[in-house]
C-alpha cells in the first residue's frame, strides 16, 4: 500500500500506478489521503484506488467503475465520498486499462466475466478490512459498475447498502436472493437499461418482497457523468446524489 496526503487534479491518463498521477499533477486544496491497495486475484494482480477522509472511519463505499475504467470521473466521485466522511475503495476491474473510446470500452466490458469482477470486489473488501479496519461496506456503481454493484448486493449479504446506477438486472434466480437495502437509479430515456428492464426489476422485487427502491429520472443513460455533456443531467444528478447519501446514512452509519 502507498499513500499521499494531497488533493489530486484529475486530468492525467490512468496507469496502474495511480501515484504517478498524484506525484506529477496536483492542486493544493483539502488535505486527503489517496492510496493504492494491491490485490491478487485468480486472473492476475490488480489494485484498488482508495480515497480516504481526513478523519479515520470504519465505514467504506465500494465504488465500481463505468465501462471506461478507473478514469478521472471515477476518481472524482471517490473524492466526493471522502469529503462526506467515507473511505472510498474503487477496485480496478480492468487491471490498469482505461478505454479511450466506446469501441475499446465495449471490448473491455465484454471481456470481463462476472465471476472475475466479483472476485476483485471481494478481494477489495478483504484488503480494506485488513488495512484500514473497515467494518461496514456499501456499494455504488455506474453503468457496467451498476451491473456489478447490484450483482454483488445479491451475492454479498454482508454489504449494508447498495446504490446501483443504470446497471443491468441479474436473472431472477440471482435477484431473488437480494437482502441488501438497494436504491436503484434509472433514466427513463435509457436505451440500454430501458423502462422494460426497470419494470422487470420492480416486478421481481414485489414478487419476493425485496428491499429495493427504484427512482427513475427523465434522463439518459450515464446522466450522472458530468464529463459527458451530451448525457449529463445536472438536476437529476444532484437529486440522485442526495438520495444515495441519505440511503447510506440510514443503512451504513
Amino acid at each position: 500500500m502507498m499513500s499521499f496526503a494531497i488533493r489530486i487534479a484529475y486530468n492525467a491518463p490512468h496507469p496502474l500506478n495511480y501515484l504517478e498521477i498524484i506525484a506529477n499533477s496536483f492542486e493544493e486544496e483539502t488535505i486527503v489521503r489517496v492510496e493504492t491497495l494491491n490485490l491478487n486475484t485468480t486472473l492476475g494482480a490488480t489494485t484498488a484506488y482508495v480515497d480516504r477522509p481526513e478523519q479515520d472511519s470504519e465505514v467504506a463505499v465500494l465504488l465500481i467503475q463505468e465501462w471506461w475504467g478507473i478514469n478521472h470521473h471515477i476518481r472524482d466521485i471517490a473524492s466526493r465520498y471522502a469529503a462526506e466522511g467515507y473511505n472510498c475503495v474503487a477496485p480496478d476491474l480492468y487491471r490498469g486499462r482505461v478505454a479511450a473510446d466506446t469501441e475499446e470500452a465495449s471490448a473491455l466490458m465484454q471481456a470481463l466475466a462476472i465471476e472475475d469482477g466479483l472476485e476483485t470486489i471481494r478481494r477489495s473488501v478483504a484488503a480494506a478490512e485488513e488495512t484500514y479496519g473497515i467494518k461496514r461496506f456499501a456499494i455504488n456503481g455506474f453503468c457496467m459498475g451498476g451491473t456489478f454493484a447490484l450483482r454483488a448486493a445479491c451475492e454479498m449479504p454482508e454489504l449494508k447498502a447498495a446504490a446501483p446506477f443504470y446497471g443491468d438486472i441479474p436473472p431472477e434466480d440471482v435477484l431473488k436472493n437480494l437482502k441488501v437495502p438497494t436504491l436503484f437509479i434509472a433514466g427513463e430515456r435509457d436505451a440500454w437499461i430501458n423502462p422494460e428492464k426497470v419494470n422487470g426489476l420492480k416486478e421481481v422485487a414485489k414478487k419476493y418482497n425485496l428491499p429495493v427502491e427504484v427512482v427513475s429520472y427523465d434522463a439518459d443513460h450515464a446522466f450522472f457523468n458530468d464529463t459527458r455533456p451530451q448525457v449529463y443531467n445536472a438536476e437529476a444528478a444532484k437529486d440522485a446524489w442526495r438520495r444515495v447519501l441519505d440511503h447510506f446514512q440510514v443503512n451504513l452509519l
